[in-house]
């Protein structure tokens, strides 16, 4: 009896313990929730992958994973910043929200853009493999995750370690995301050899305007 009592004491000091550290929410719903958050956020960064893989047929492992990786965790911070923000600057936030979709479009214009003028003014002779440098892999990152900062009032409501791991759940189902993207854009990029500059610099431009429109459409909703 005493042996069942102290078992049970226990059993109900850890189960406040991590109701009390995790905000008593942290259940299939949060998981769930932020699952299918995480999808909705990694579209954009699932086709700059693709656009990536696209560019690059001839892309290493290695170079994937660090794409990837770059997107997973700049899509992971992004969220998490905004929740900082939220809980600490919320009215200067709530005035830089209104330069978010400029940002995205601004930056993947660049890159879009320069992608496309290389391809029509590239030499003829030229044959090697187009590749995608770390500079453009960090602007990407930040172009396709800038307006997750916005998702920082969706999870307003969660205490800091939800919010990180909410935060976590999106970046790791990002970077899954992006990996098959650049694979599955390295497998038609071999195909279409001659024109993946082209059609992944015209991918980014449209992903560009896309976040930029939605963004405004959202702002002035």
């Amino acid at each position: 009896i005493i042996l069942n009592n102290v078992f049970y004491k226990y059993k109900t000091y850890t189960y406040r313990s991590i109701s009390f550290l995790f905000g008593g929410i942290m259940n299939f719903t949060f998981f769930l929730n932020n699952i299918l958050l995480g999808i909705g956020l990694t579209m954009d960064a699932f086709s700059v992958s693709l656009a990536n893989g696209f560019k690059e047929p001839c892309m290493k492992n290695k170079k994937a994973l660090l794409i990837a990786l770059t997107f997973g965790l700049f899509q992971m911070i992004m969220p998490l910043i905004g929740w900082i923000c939220v809980h600490t600057l919320l009215e200067k936030f709530k005035i830089f929200a209104h330069f978010i979709p400029w940002i995205a479009l601004v930056l993947l214009l660049y890159i879009g853009g320069k992608m496309v003028i290389g391809f029509f003014f590239k030499k003829e002779e030229q044959e090697e493999c187009s590749k995608t440098g770390f500079l453009a892999i960090i602007i990407q990152g930040i172009a396709t995750s800038i307006d997750a900062l916005s998702v920082g009032f969706t999870i307003a409501e969660y205490n800091f370690t939800l919010a990180f791991v909410a935060t976590l759940i999106i970046g790791i189902i990002t970077f899954i995301a992006c990996f098959i993207g650049v694979f599955l854009g390295k497998k038609f990029g071999t195909k279409c050899s001659t024109y993946a500059e082209l059609i992944g610099g015209l991918i980014l431009i449209a992903i560009g305007i896309e976040i930029f429109v939605t963004g405004m459409i959202n702002l002035y909703s």
